[in-house]
């Protein structure tokens, strides 16, 4: 193991045995775009008042989810990030993608407001 953060506060060990654990747990497998249920929400909150686009709802590892959230933001021709689980598209864009959403074969509805 070559995080030595995650070990900071392991003194020592004689074991030579010894795994050391970080309790990280492992990511879930990503599911096929059919069993996905996505959903697709506008958000105004904590946002200076300014329109953003979440999608919620990915089951799979965070490498996923990213690559998701490139092709949306490639797309839809703005910005966003992917990080804790969601997709976040700068602008008002969800029938865009709801529509991208559905074109690639992911299950998705709009929710929220």
């Amino acid at each position: 193991m070559n995080d030595w953060k995650a070990r900071l506060g392991m003194v020592y060990s004689t074991d030579p045995d010894y795994e050391y654990d970080t309790g990280a747990e492992a990511e879930p497998a990503t599911l096929p775009p059919q069993q996905q249920s996505l959903r697709v929400w506008l958000d105004r909150r904590q946002r200076a008042g300014k329109c953003v686009t979440i999608v919620r709802g990915f089951v799979g590892r965070s490498d996923d989810l990213a690559e998701l959230a490139r092709m949306l933001k490639n797309r839809c021709g703005t910005g966003g990030s992917a990080k804790e689980g969601e997709i976040i598209i700068q602008g008002d864009r969800r029938d865009r993608v709801v529509e991208l959403l559905q074109q690639a074969g992911y299950g998705c509805k709009k929710a929220g407001g």
